[in-house]
């Protein structure tokens, strides 16, 4: 199906429903911020609980959730394990999403200062 003047084809209701699981697991705060920080390089688990200010556990399970959906992978690096996200329109999404709306907060930051 065809969107009305405007030449674009409808995505199937299979790719709707994965795109919502994959905004709907970005929706959470946390994960927002380890897959923003996973856009910026790899890390391993304490890595990230330290940057992205989480108890190891739950940014372990948090991790966890994310790979599952195919959002970021990872790999041994002797005992630790390394994670990243493989996929350029997940971090292009991610960054437009966040740069933009740090953009916004921006001048009302600024105002607040003087």
């Amino acid at each position: 199906m065809t969107a009305a003047g405007h030449g674009f084809d409808d995505p199937s209701d299979d790719v709707l429903t994965q795109a919502a699981a994959a905004f709907g697991l970005l929706a959470s705060p946390a994960r927002l911020h380890i897959v923003w920080a996973l856009a910026q390089g790899e890390s391993d688990v304490s890595g990230l609980a330290e940057r992205v200010g989480g108890a190891l556990p739950a940014v372990s399970q948090h991790l966890t959730k994310l790979k599952l959906a195919g959002l970021v992978r990872s790999r041994r690096e002797g005992r630790r394990q390394v994670y990243f996200v493989d996929d350029p329109d997940v971090v292009d999404v991610v960054r437009l999403m966040v740069g933009r709306l740090s953009d916004r907060a921006a001048p009302a930051r600024r105002l607040r200062g003087l």
